[in-house]
């Protein structure tokens, strides 16, 4: 069965640093473009980051670039989210996701999601 279990998240004041990991099995996650994803309450949900099977970075959602880093560790079968910078608006829960098609910046190129964690920035 594929599974990806997010952790890391929690509770920081404005201008602190988290990462996130996304731990995944039943699956080499080598092989596959993987994204990460968020959602704040009453609002749909925001393309953040991509990484390719390879390990080059696809792209960035605009209100995390500069601030965000996406990264993989295959032999730990694990993509992190490193933030840095954070402000009240990164409130939300975050999501990653393995890439199902070409699209690589919006949630319907994407078939299997986490469960997501909680992050919460406090001002």
């Amino acid at each position: 069965q594929v599974q990806l279990v997010e952790s890391g998240g929690g509770l920081v004041q404005a201008g602190d640093s988290l990462r996130l990991s996304c731990l995944a099995s039943g699956l080499t996650l080598t092989r596959y473009t993987m994204g990460w994803f968020r959602q704040a309450p009453g609002k749909e949900r925001e393309f953040v980051a991509c990484i390719s099977s390879s390990g080059s970075i696809l792209g960035y959602g605009d209100s995390v670039k500069g601030r965000f880093t996406i990264s993989r560790d295959n032999a730990k079968n694990t993509v992190y989210l490193q933030m840095n910078s954070l402000k009240p608006e990164d409130t939300a829960v975050y999501y990653c996701a393995r890439r199902y098609g070409s699209r690589w910046n919006d949630q319907t190129g994407y078939d299997y999601w986490g469960q997501g964690t909680q992050v919460t920035v406090a001002s």
